[in-house]
C-alpha cells in the first residue's frame, strides 16, 4: 500500500489525492460502477525509438569529427559513428521525451492503448459482480489518455463516448491542471453510470479509488 501510494505521490499532493478519491467515491454512490482512475508514467520504454536516435546522433556527431579533420572518407566515419552509438544509446535511454520524439504518433496512440487494455485485466477490472468497471487511464508522458469500460458497461454505452472526456482531460493534463480535470471527468463518467446502473443495497467497493505505476 505505501508503494502506491509513494508512485502515486510523485504525480499528485496528497490534497489532490485526496480530491480525486473522494470524486470517485461520490460518483460511485451514484450507481454500481466501479470507477479506478489509474496514473502510469509512461506506456512504453520505446526501446526501437531510443536505438534510432542514437544512430542517428552518432551519425552526426561522426559526420562532424570527418569534417573537423577534413577527411569524409567512410573508413573514418563508420568506425567513428559506431563507436559514438554506445553513449549516445545511454543518453538517449535517459531522455524519455526525446525517445518520444522520435516515435511516429499513430505508434505513440497504440502503444498507450495496448497499456491501457493490460492494465485492465492486470488490475482486475473484469472482475466487477455486474461487469461495469471502467478504467481512467492517464499516461503521462504522452500525455494521453484512454477510458476503457468493462462489458456490461459496453452494451449500454458506445466505447466512441468515452472520447470527448478523455481529450478533455488530456488536455488539462497539458496545461497542468491533471487534479482538477481528472476530478471533473470522474463526476461526468459517474453521471453517465449513473444513467445506467443502479446503485444496490448490499453494493461494496470492489476496486481502489486510486492507481499509480
Amino acid at each position: 500500500m505505501t508503494n502506491m501510494a509513494d508512485k502515486i505521490s510523485r504525480y499528485l499532493s496528497p490534497d489532490q489525492q485526496a480530491a480525486v478519491e473522494a470524486a470517485v467515491r461520490e460518483a460511485e454512490s451514484r450507481s454500481s460502477g466501479e470507477i479506478v482512475p489509474m496514473l502510469v508514467t509512461q506506456s512504453d520504454d520505446y526501446r526501437e525509438a531510443a536505438a534510432q536516435a542514437a544512430a542517428i546522433i552518432a551519425a552526426a556527431l561522426g559526420l562532424a569529427v570527418s569534417l573537423a579533420l577534413n577527411d569524409t572518407s567512410v573508413w573514418l566515419f563508420l568506425p567513428t559513428a559506431f563507436i559514438l552509438y554506445f553513449p549516445a544509446l545511454a543518453v538517449v535511454r535517459r531522455s524519455p521525451s526525446l525517445k518520444l520524439a522520435f516515435t511516429p504518433a499513430v505508434r505513440v496512440g497504440e502503444l498507450v492503448r495496448l497499456r491501457a487494455i493490460r492494465a485492465f485485466y492486470e488490475r482486475g477490472l473484469h472482475r466487477t459482480r455486474e461487469e461495469n468497471g471502467i478504467l481512467i487511464f492517464i499516461s503521462l508522458l504522452e500525455h494521453k489518455v484512454w477510458i476503457l469500460g468493462d462489458r456490461g458497461i459496453n452494451a449500454v454505452i458506445p466505447p466512441e463516448s468515452w472520447t470527448k472526456l478523455a481529450s478533455a482531460l488530456s488536455s488539462g493534463i497539458r496545461e497542468g491542471r491533471m487534479a482538477e480535470a481528472l476530478v471533473a471527468t470522474i463526476a461526468e463518467v459517474g453521471g453517465i453510470l449513473q444513467q445506467h446502473f443502479q446503485r444496490r443495497v448490499d453494493d461494496a467497493n470492489e476496486l481502489p479509488d486510486l492507481m499509480g505505476e
